[in-house]
């Protein structure tokens, strides 16, 4: 028996025989061609982009349908290279110049793009070189007439090891035979991992030499609540954990029921859990899972995919649309996030050798103040439905928060003048996730109606550990002491000024840290929706009086793992027998 420790990212106890996928190896040959051939090659140039465009839309169609529109968009990527005529011009030149076969040529095309990527210094560029590589294996394997694995198409259980699974790969996994997921890289919060809790497949990534420990064939037990892997496991182990996954398996059909609950401990203490979201169309996912609103509206979303600007009135549309439909909840909208690892068309966005801390979020918009402008115009408009909250992310001090406070009240100004409806008095808040805005979070609480604090980043910076590597992943931690000390210091800060404050990140989804965070009184909770459930239901089943006395002695403590095997076992005491139904779903 091995016991191996990765990267918990998706509950629950997948037990199964291993399938371990490797990366795709193809043997390209390099055939010389007659003059008479080159229309033939170029030819199936043509029928091979035209049927992986095919295949590519068929899968976006069946996900989107499946798992949401957004988880759809991932495919975009794949279409912006398949329709890129520089890469097609210069394969069809190799053909005619080189007189090489198509399969050749193309390979060496390739190569060349994603060489180029590679030495950008752009975060976001390198990482398309994921997507452009996908397309290229489904390109070379409709030339070549070779069949991938289809995941798809799996008939047997299986867990699958990997060293990583794209988003796409993720997406189109068959729930009911893959019993788990093991990666060799990844985090908690990168898109594969994201997808995974969508779909309730346990999942532990960050997994170094997975694939060199464990063949095909293994028994393996993947908790992925508690990121353990244990492969060839006792008879006695086995028998833990299938009563484990049986018990998970029972809980998980009944726990919607959670989604009637109000978020109130046993003791009264209220307080409220909303989702995050990033179009209309997520809506009633989130009325489905029990949200109280939403506690942030990604609206950067709108900007991205496209060549130009969205207009004022298109965003107005889209966030009356979302106020509408959310009544009679509320819904924060945090201004544009652009920046980091998510990026409009080239020329708007400069390539930086750190995206993360450059020019990005509340930054750029001060920087474009045209681009603020329109979308506060269609905010302030939206916010007529008396229900829309306004947020500016990424403030590193009160100087950023009164220069766009100050751009607001001249859209504001120009709305009174064109006699345009809006609420003059919209909530206007300020999202947490610099340390320096943590540390003068007093002086921001003065001028702020609300806070809500995006531990993603604020994790990230306050660590120095860049979230999307995987050589550092494992230092990630949201128990962290300093980390702990930070958000009860924004909470008290908000509190001593008469605000509220929410928080949005994924720690917000966590239950092993909810029962902290409410004892620390964070008034709102913010997450994805399948989260919620189980957060409500664990509110409700705690007191406030012991919520705060677990938050007192978890501060205490000096390390992160002290403080995560400190609250497990705290909730076990107090949850009993629902500690496996709710901490581990």
């Amino acid at each position: 028996m091995i016991k191996l420790k990765g990267i918990a990212v998706s509950g629950g106890v997948g037990i199964g025989t291993v399938l371990v996928l490797r990366k795709d190896e193809f043997s390209i040959p390099k055939r010389k061609i007659s003059h008479d051939e080159i229309s033939r090659e170029i030819y199936r140039l043509e029928e091979a982009l035209i049927e992986t465009r095919r295949q590519i839309s068929q899968l976006q169609k069946n996900i989107s349908k499946d798992i949401g529109f957004d988880h759809g968009r991932i495919f975009e990527a794949h279409f912006l290279v398949l329709e890129d005529r520089v890469l097609i011009e210069d394969v069809i030149k190799q053909i005619k110049i080189r007189k090489v076969n198509v399969e050749y040529a193309f390979s060496q095309s390739i190569k060349k793009y994603v060489d180029t990527l590679l030495k950008l210094n752009d975060e976001y560029l390198r990482e398309r070189v994921v997507d452009i590589e996908d397309i290229a294996r489904r390109v070379l394997r409709t030339m070549l007439k070779e069949k991938a694995v289809a995941l798809s198409d799996l008939k047997e259980k299986v867990v699958i090891v990997a060293h990583d699974l794209a988003p796409s790969q993720t997406a189109s996994l068959p729930k009911d035979n893959v019993l788990g997921f093991v990666t060799e890289i990844g985090g908690r919060t990168s898109h594969t991992a994201i997808i995974a809790r969508t779909l309730r497949i346990p999942a532990v990534v960050g997994l170094e030499s997975a694939t060199e420990n464990i063949k095909s064939g293994d028994k393996i037990i993947v908790d992925g609540s508690s990121g353990e892997v244990i492969v060839q496991p006792t008879e006695k182990i086995l028998k833990q954990y299938q009563k484990r996954s049986t018990l998970y398996t029972k809980e998980i059909k009944s726990i919607h029921i959670s989604k009637i609950l109000r978020p109130r401990t046993k003791d009264g203490k209220e307080t409220i859990v909303s989702a995050n979201i990033e179009l209309p169309e997520e809506i009633p996912l989130i009325k489905q899972y029990g949200a109280e609103g939403i506690g942030l509206y990604r609206t950067e979303y709108i900007f991205l995919g496209r060549r130009d600007l969205p207009s004022e009135e298109e965003q107005y549309e889209a966030y009356r649309t979302v106020a509408k439909k959310v009544k009679p909840h509320g819904v924060v909208f945090r201004t544009i996030d652009i920046g980091g690892d998510k990026f409009l068309s080239r020329p708007e966005v400069p390539k930086e050798m750190s995206p993360f801390l450059g020019w990005r979020a509340i930054r750029f918009c001060l920087a474009r103040p045209e681009v603020f402008k329109a979308q506060l115009r269609a905010m302030l408009r939206a916010s007529a439905e008396k229900n829309v909250n306004i947020m500016f992310p990424m403030i590193s001090g009160i100087e950023e928060l009164r220069q766009a406070k100050n751009i607001l009240e001249q859209c504001k100004e120009e709305l009174k003048q064109e006699g345009k409806s809006f609420d003059d008095k919209v909530p206007v808040g300020t999202m947490i996730e610099v340390p320096s805005a943590a540390l003068t979070a007093d002086a921001l609480a003065k001028e702020s109606a609300f806070f809500s604090i995006g531990t993603n980043d604020l994790i990230q910076y306050s660590l120095a550990v860049d979230r999307a590597n995987e050589k550092v992943a494992y230092l990630y931690e949201p128990g962290h002491p300093a980390v702990l000390k930070l958000i009860k210091q924004v909470i008290d800060a908000a509190h001593d000024n008469n605000i509220w404050v929410g928080m949005c990140g994924e720690m917000s989804g966590e239950p092993i840290f909810a029962v902290l965070l409410l004892g620390i009184e964070l008034d709102k909770f913010s997450m994805s929706a399948p989260q919620i459930p189980k957060i409500k239901e664990l509110i409700a089943n705690v007191t406030f009086k012991d919520a705060q006395r677990i938050a007192r002695e978890a501060l205490k403590l000096l390390t992160a793992k002290e403080v995560e095997k400190y609250l497990q076992e705290e909730l076990k005491n107090i949850l009993g027998d629902n500690f496996y139904h709710i901490l581990m779903i």
